[in-house]
């Protein structure tokens, strides 16, 4: 494992989020994996029984704050309340660092809660990078930023996102928390190289990755986070680990969550990954097809 830090942070081995299904669970048992990741707005203003556990397993493991509300393409005004919020929690728990996504998650100060694709121009670039150096400023360290799944490009777009991710790190200092599942989906999603996409990011700025299961909704890939990591994600995993020398990885499973000592089954499959020996995974198709294409509804609707 690679300890040699990355921005000045370190390899923190493998980590899973901290989830209330898991809360008695984890007051009664160690917590049994290497660090957590919280979602930063559901512990602030928080000091019931959440707080509680976070404190719990904070005395035992290193935390990550990992937010979805940041919203650094909108061009909202930056929100300093919010981020005087995400601050004052940072300096109770202490993170080893504050991560956020590529996106932007509403405008006029209407929150949408989904994140949002980001146009990859030259203009959207320098808008973002100025935030990012703003935002930096603000909270005193460095900000990781991750690439969303998306299920839609803009035509304006002159740039692949892996170029944009690159020169926004490079002119920022920012660190890049690499979800290799949300390379899957959008690369399938929009018929781009997800091998490529890995293998052109500066390296030396990836400071976590993310790992995690999607579901096969017909035309699209949706990232749900509610089934095991499949074969073709392991496989970009394993490569994107080689490449960067080892950092922190985080399993994310945010919907029908399994028992703690199952997700830790999951999770340490990365060990195996590492030596070589891939799970053999499908990528789990909805019996339902749930999960609609958006502009074809859309259009329909415009169209009926």
């Amino acid at each position: 494992m690679n300890t040699k830090p990355r921005l000045g942070l370190p390899n923190l081995g493998l980590g899973v989020g901290l989830r209330n299904k898991h809360f008695n669970y984890l007051l009664q048992n160690p917590a049994g994996v290497d660090w957590f990741e919280i979602i930063s707005e559901n512990f602030m203003d928080d000091f019931g029984f959440a707080s509680h556990v976070l404190m719990h397993v904070r005395k035992q493991v290193p935390v990550v704050m990992h937010g979805v509300s940041l919203s650094v393409g909108s061009t909202d005004p930056i929100n300093y309340i919010y981020l005087q919020k995400l601050k004052a929690l940072a300096e109770v728990i202490e993170p080893e660092w504050i991560s956020d996504h590529l996106c932007w998650t509403g405008v006029a100060y209407t929150n949408t809660h989904d994140l949002l694709p980001m146009p990859m121009t030259e203009e959207s670039l320098d808008h973002v990078a100025e935030r990012v150096l703003r935002i930096q400023d603000f909270l005193k360290r460095p900000l990781i930023l991750e690439n969303p799944s998306t299920y839609l490009q803009f035509k304006a777009s002159t740039m692949p996102e892996w170029e944009f991710l690159s020169a926004l790190a490079k002119e920022t200092g920012c660190g890049l928390l690499l979800d290799v599942n949300n390379v899957f989906v959008s690369a399938h999603n929009h018929g781009f190289d997800a091998v490529k996409y890995i293998d052109s990011l500066p390296h030396e700025h990836i400071v976590q990755m993310h790992i995690a299961g999607p579901t096969d909704c017909g035309d699209l890939l949706v990232d749900t986070h509610e089934q095991p990591v499949p074969s073709a994600v392991w496989k970009l995993y394993q490569q994107a680990q080689q490449l960067t020398d080892g950092v922190s990885t985080l399993l994310e499973w945010d919907a029908k969550i399994p028992d703690y000592p199952e997700l830790l089954e999951e999770l340490f499959k990365a060990r195996e990954v590492l030596k070589g020996n891939i799970p053999d995974e499908g990528v789990y198709r909805s019996p339902n097809m749930a999960v609609s294409n958006p502009v074809d509804f859309q259009l329909q609707a415009s169209n009926g």
